[in-house]
């Protein structure tokens, strides 16, 4: 495979997440829960990535590894449920952006755990993606639908468990296949979904059968793809590249939002989603000119 081949499938990784929010917002239309839609996300993703694992590469894990990653997978299931309870009651578009928040807040992580501080460049594109941050939610145009108290608090928790998660995923049982690997996060996160908010709907055969379309293409989308193409893709064409390629989820989301859920975007919507990639690319221009150890956030996501 050619580079640009390499670069193509992380990008279909990022466009994978960002899919998961219009999706999400077409269950709540038709009628189905938070608990119902994140059950159906989590079990239709666990059965499908346990299928691939059995025709994938394993190791024999001890009983202690197992429940390692297994209690690793919490994060994952926890910003399934914080992510869609914010999507109750905030448009497709502003609750990605709070999702999106993971970027500076794993910068934060980085300086508290690896006594890493950031960069001046690196603050500058906080900066710049806080900034893009507050065009992108429509506040500015007013466009963005009302913006909920519950909403906001809902999203910002989704963006410290997902940067929990890709903090864990990159510095748990690295040597662990990463099919195999992957299945046991979400199969933690699974259990941890079922636990906090039981899908007791999905008890209910006709619910199931009605849902599973649903639980199919976020499970797919949002448990299994990105893993996947991520660990195909980032290793041949950098962390730092990757790191761009993978922010598509925002413009995707916003696009969809658009096009499929006819949400009103603004001119500045689009302006902020633009300083939100700005940030991005130079937060990472100089990781992509000096091949430099990767951060955790560039090592592995796999949300």
């Amino acid at each position: 495979m050619k580079t640009w081949h390499y670069a193509l499938l992380v990008l279909l990784g990022g466009c994978c997440y960002g899919a998961l929010s219009t999706f999400v917002k077409l269950a709540y239309a038709a009628g189905f829960t938070s608990a119902s839609v994140t059950g159906s996300q989590l079990l239709m993703g666990t059965l499908i990535i346990w299928i691939i694992a059995l025709f994938s590469k394993k190791k024999k894990l001890t009983l202690p590894k197992v429940g390692k990653l297994l209690l690793s997978g919490i994060p994952l299931g926890l910003t399934s449920l914080f992510y869609y309870q914010s999507l109750q009651t905030l448009n497709a578009s502003l609750a990605i952006i709070f999702l999106f928040q993971f970027v500076w807040i794993g910068s934060l992580f980085e300086w508290f755990f690896y006594k890493k501080k950031p960069t001046m460049g690196k603050v500058i594109s906080i900066a710049i993606l806080v900034i893009g941050s507050i065009f992108a939610s429509g506040i500015i145009a007013g466009g963005s639908g009302e913006i909920t108290w519950q909403g906001t608090i809902w999203g910002m928790l989704s963006a410290i468990t997902y940067t929990t998660f890709i903090f864990l995923s990159g510095s748990v049982e690295k040597d662990t296949p990463v099919v195999q690997k992957s299945a046991l996060f979400t199969t933690g996160g699974m259990i941890t979904v079922f636990i906090i908010s039981p899908p007791t709907e999905l008890l209910q055969l006709p619910v199931l059968l009605e849902i599973a379309p649903y639980g199919f293409y976020l499970g797919l989308l949002g448990v299994v793809l990105p893993p996947i193409l991520f660990t195909i893709g980032m290793p041949h064409i950098g962390p730092g590249l990757g790191t761009i390629l993978t922010s598509a989820e925002l413009p995707i989301a916003v696009i969809l939002s658009a096009l499929v859920l006819s949400e009103h975007v603004s001119t500045s919507q689009w302006l902020g989603v633009v300083l939100i990639l700005g940030g991005i690319i130079a937060g990472n221009l100089k990781i992509a000119k000096t091949k430099i150890k990767p951060s955790y956030l560039e090592r592995e996501s796999t949300l």
